[in-house]
């Protein structure tokens, strides 16, 4: 955390002076004033400097891109972390040569990553954000898939005329599954089930 101690003939004085060398504006810091300082007789005998400690407040989403790429380099230590920031919806896309290790098996690892980064941003963040932790290309590419799932089994349903059961997923890619078939005349979705076993039902429409 950047902070400077600085002073001023006021308070207002002192602040000011630590504002520009900070490069900042006054909503961006934490300040404590350490000496209020005293104007002195006639101006001049006794005079004290007030005295103020100007610190930078951490960003909250540069916290959790360090917090990741902490955790995701115990995977592979040259692992990247690019920020992408639209309103309150953070991507936090992982870069790096064993990047197979941090997805793991259909996305666990990386769904625990983004489950933990998540937690972590919105406990001190003062604002809620969405998250989504993604390396390379994953997400887009695992939607594809689900997408093209959610047909193959609507149609099963359909075919069998008897409920069709997915496997357990986090919430998101089950609403993947459910906005695909939304508009299916047959075929109606529910989920089922407690975390972390929760999964999609898709039922034949009678």
């Amino acid at each position: 955390m950047k902070q400077v101690t600085a002073s001023g003939q006021t308070v207002e004085d002192a602040v000011q002076s630590a504002l520009v060398q900070l490069n900042t504006t006054e909503d961006h810091v934490d300040i404590q004033v350490i000496e209020e300082g005293k104007k002195g007789m006639f101006g001049l005998f006794g005079q004290k400097r007030a005295i103020v400690q100007v610190a930078l407040k951490e960003n909250p989403v540069d916290q959790a891109a360090d917090y990741l790429k902490e955790i995701a380099q115990a995977f592979s230590s040259d692992v990247l972390v690019h920020v992408k920031l639209v309103e309150k919806h953070i991507t936090f896309e992982l870069e790096g040569e064993k990047i197979a290790m941090i997805i793991g098996k259909r996305g666990q690892t990386l769904n625990a990553l983004q489950h933990l980064v998540q937690v972590m941003l919105n406990r001190h963040a003062e604002d809620r954000y969405r998250v989504v932790v993604d390396a390379e290309g994953y997400r887009s590419r695992r939607k594809d898939t689900l997408e093209q799932l959610a047909l193959r089994l609507a149609d099963k349903a359909k075919k069998i005329k008897k409920p069709v059961t997915l496997e357990p997923m986090p919430s998101y890619e089950r609403k993947i599954i459910h906005s695909v078939l939304q508009n299916q005349q047959h075929v109606e979705t529910l989920s089922d089930g407690q975390e972390p076993n929760r999964h999609v039902v898709i039922k034949p429409v009678k």
